[in-house]
């Protein structure tokens, strides 16, 4: 039987896992600073639209549209809270250094989904019904 050497330090492979509060912790550090460039890119895209489209659109300004346009801007936020869904189990995993560095991936791929449903969303749900 062979006895560890108790001066040669443990593998990364073998070391514990980080706790759960630093992981956490780490990923709302990443995260949350990079929800104001979602919701401006978000931003961008329907005010994209609006400019565009302005004369046609001006009539669908009420408060019901409003309401709707700031329930649909809380639900993108759900969404945006998918990334923690990926983010705190890959974070766990062998490949937690490489993954943090390679994260901006998962945000960049996030945004371009999210501003093409909204343009989707615009496009074919909001302006063909503006009379």
């Amino acid at each position: 039987m062979r006895i560890p050497d108790p001066t040669v330090a443990p593998s990364p492979a073998s070391s514990a896992p980080p706790p759960f509060r630093e992981v956490l912790t780490d990923s709302l550090k990443y995260w949350e600073p990079l929800r104001i460039g979602y919701n401006a890119i978000l931003t961008l895209v329907v005010l994209g639209w609006v400019a565009f489209t302005w004369p046609r659109l001006r009539g669908a300004f009420t408060w019901s549209s409003i309401l709707a346009l700031f329930v649909l801007a809380v639900l993108a936020n759900v969404c945006y809270c998918a990334a923690y869904l990926v983010d705190v189990p890959v974070q766990y995993s062998a490949f937690r250094d490489s993954w943090r560095r390679r994260r901006w991936l998962l945000w960049l791929i996030g945004v371009i989904f999210a501003g093409i449903i909204a343009f989707y969303w615009l496009a074919d749900e909001i302006y063909p019904s503006v009379q």
